[in-house]
């Protein structure tokens, strides 16, 4: 599984360049965009093929997804822990963010899957993640009712590494949205998991 998180603000083209990544194959969209307006997001989510809704994951504005037929949200750890995401549980799909292998063991069946991070050092981040070892932590994951899907620095040199790893998938933010191709970018990556 390849999912693609967006960065904070917009970008020229980017729902466009999110279009042809859904036509190519992506599997779901993180849309984690925290400085928009209501307005702004409904515009955002507006300029997606609905075609493609279903496959979209909202990280704010949860209201929205009645209006567009999204019924996947994704919850930080603070509003894992304060219960937030509880009123969304029922026919919806739920995920969250974890940063060690030993909180990710803990949840709950009704979450569909985690980001676990940094499994690479960031590549929208500086510096973020170069003392990691949630690479090597994955090898203690006993946690079989939740799938775990590696976060940052995941470009298409080291995606197989991901797998490798055995986890249930990856998600790119950097490595596409810091390209000047990210259609390419996403493209290699994809191809680095079918060969």
């Amino acid at each position: 599984m390849i999912l693609v998180i967006t960065t904070e603000l917009i970008l020229p083209n980017e729902t466009d360049l999110i279009n042809q990544m859904f036509q190519e194959g992506l599997d779901l969209l993180h849309i984690r965009k925290p400085w928009l307006s209501r307005n702004e997001m409904l515009e955002f989510i507006t300029q997606i093929d609905k075609t493609f809704h279903s496959q979209l994951v909202l990280h704010t504005y949860y209201d929205l997804g009645k209006e567009f037929n999204i019924s996947r949200f994704h919850f930080r750890e603070i509003d894992r822990r304060e219960e937030a995401y509880k009123p969304f549980v029922e026919e919806n799909t739920i995920s969250t963010s974890v940063h060690d292998i030993t909180t990710y063991n803990t949840l709950d069946k009704e979450w569909e899957y985690a980001f676990i991070s940094p499994f690479f050092p960031s590549i929208s981040k500086k510096g973020y993640g170069l003392d990691s070892t949630i690479k090597e932590e994955v090898k203690h994951r006993n946690n079989p009712d939740v799938k775990l899907i590696a976060l940052g620095g995941i470009n298409q040199d080291n995606i197989h590494e991901v797998f490798e790893a055995e986890t249930d998938g990856a998600a790119l933010l950097g490595a596409i949205w810091e390209s000047e191709e990210p259609l390419k970018v996403f493209r290699k990556c994809r191809n680095a998991l079918m060969s």
